[in-house]
């Protein structure tokens, strides 16, 4: 497996938003900086990378990911004032990412095979 700065940038913010989900039980202030720096980090990194193929499906796949990213800068924000919303708009995001993630990489293998197969 080949893998390069921006891909564990990528991982260790999704870790780090994970952590301070739970951490934010313990001590609210910390948890709500490292899922500030997180989301920021794993947005950013998911928005400079946009889908490689010509697939309308993966084109859409990739706009959930995007809108998922919008959920999750909304859910920090109210993680942030103190409202209690926060883990719905996160669930949802996670929901959106999830099936995004796992779709969008068999439409890419899919359109990746396509192609070969025409050369």
């Amino acid at each position: 497996m080949k893998y390069n700065i921006k891909s564990l940038l990528y991982k260790a913010s999704a870790i780090l938003i994970l952590l301070s989900t739970v951490v934010y039980s313990f001590h609210a202030a910390s948890a709500v900086w490292g899922m500030i720096v997180g989301v920021s980090l794993f947005s950013s990194i998911t928005l400079t990378t946009p889908y490689p193929g010509k697939s309308i499906r993966g084109k859409r796949l990739f706009n959930f990911q995007v809108f998922a990213c919008v959920l999750l800068v909304v859910s920090t924000y109210l993680m942030h004032i103190g409202r209690n919303e926060w883990p719905v708009l996160l669930f949802i995001s996670a929901i959106f990412l999830f099936y995004s993630s796992i779709v969008l990489q068999k439409e890419l293998d899919k359109e990746m095979g396509v192609d070969n197969k025409k050369q």
